[in-house]
């Protein structure tokens, strides 16, 4: 597909573009010592010469004063997820009047949305979000809203936080699909490649240039540098496996070291538990439903009929590593993991997703050991 040059000082000129069609701009900008996306007023809002630092249990914001790159991080612990699926959702009103009880409904209020900085991890994992709220009979209605007024500008990685594992997924660190524009950051602008009808609107309002082949082979060089640095994850035939691995004594290692606080859910940008609460006013004459984020850490999403199915973190664990890298290929056709890495920084004892599927796949399961010691 032909790419076109736009250079550093027309950057504005994008977010201008976005703005005149009617777009709510939300870009990524340094908040509370993290890249978080929130409303960009203006491209001087983005992080201009910040980069992290990640490793497991760990994430730190470095700032170079001489960079002219705003995209030289990977990745913040807020992806896309909280714009699409909400953490709190109210579904429904209740109103208890002299008549009895009165139900509204809420109707979906989606904002005009143009995202810039989305990564082909976010993009990946966005495809997935698609088709567990958008797929079959019931559509979740409040996404479906918010889905259609989404526009994506993606950027292509420059380079691989040392948690970054999206080559061994085949999500990044090219985006190859889903996003409306795509770029690629260069030291004297940036490659724009089209990938909609949306996102040709709003590049024919900007001053493009020819890409020279030279640029081309920057970006090339950028992207492969970026996977080099890559670290490895087995493959997802090598991870169904893990549904054999159920007794392994890793579980209780890991069990050990996990707090079940939930973070690694929370940042992750494909999972999708949720729970509904019913709140109402002191007085009991108002209610609603809401929905709200949940995680198969929490003791009670496993409560059903009076039992508290996984009482305990080993058996949370290891359900949420199986289903997410293994079962979840039987649901989707591909595991459930896009390769961000976020699980692994903001895991606070630094439990690492990689080396936990590494350890248990490293022998063979308990069961094929005592078969051996039997038959000698």
């Amino acid at each position: 597909m032909t790419r076109r040059l736009l250079a550093h000082r027309h950057l504005q000129r994008l977010h201008q573009a976005l703005v005149q069609a009617g777009f709510e701009v939300i870009g990524p900008q340094v908040k509370d010592d993290a890249i978080l996306f929130a409303p960009l007023n203006s491209i001087d809002q983005l992080p201009w010469g910040w980069q992290e630092q990640a490793d497991a249990g760990a994430y730190r914001l470095q700032h170079d004063a001489g960079s002219r790159r705003a995209f030289a991080w990977n990745t913040g612990p807020q992806g896309l997820k909280p714009w699409l699926f909400k953490p709190q959702q109210t579904l429904w009103r209740a109103d208890n009047t002299d008549q009895g009880l009165h139900f509204r409904a809420v109707e979906p209020q989606p904002r005009r949305l143009a995202v810039i900085g989305l990564r082909g991890c976010d993009l990946a994992a966005l495809a997935i979000q698609d088709r567990h709220f958008l797929e079959g009979p019931y559509a979740d209605p409040f996404y479906r809203a918010q889905r259609q007024q989404l526009l994506i500008v993606a950027v292509n990685c420059g380079r691989s936080a040392s948690t970054c594992f999206c080559v061994s997924t085949g999500d990044g660190p090219e985006a190859r699909s889903g996003f409306d524009l795509l770029l690629d950051e260069l030291d004297n602008g940036y490659l724009l490649q089209i990938g909609s009808e949306r996102g040709a609107a709003i590049a024919a309002q900007l001053p493009l240039q020819h890409a020279s082949g030279a640029q081309v082979s920057e970006a090339k060089a950028w992207l492969a540098g970026a996977r080099q640095q890559q670290r490895v994850m087995p493959s997802e035939a090598e991870l169904v496996q893990l549904v054999e691995r159920l007794d392994h004594p890793r579980w209780q290692q890991v069990a050990e070291r996990c707090l079940a606080c939930g973070n690694c859910t929370s940042v992750c940008p494909t999972c999708f538990c949720s729970k509904q609460e019913s709140e109402s006013d002191i007085r009991g004459r108002q209610a609603e439903q809401v929905q709200r984020w949940d995680s198969c850490f929490s003791e009670q999403h496993s409560y059903i009929t009076g039992k508290v199915v996984r009482a305990d973190i080993r058996h949370r664990y290891r359900q949420w590593l199986v289903h997410k890298l293994a079962t979840w290929q039987q649901q989707f056709g591909r595991s459930g993991c896009v390769g961000c890495g976020r699980c692994i920084a903001w895991c606070p004892v630094a439990i690492d997703l990689v080396e936990e599927a590494q350890a248990l796949l490293a022998d063979k399961p308990l069961a094929d050991k005592s078969q051996e010691d039997e038959h000698g």
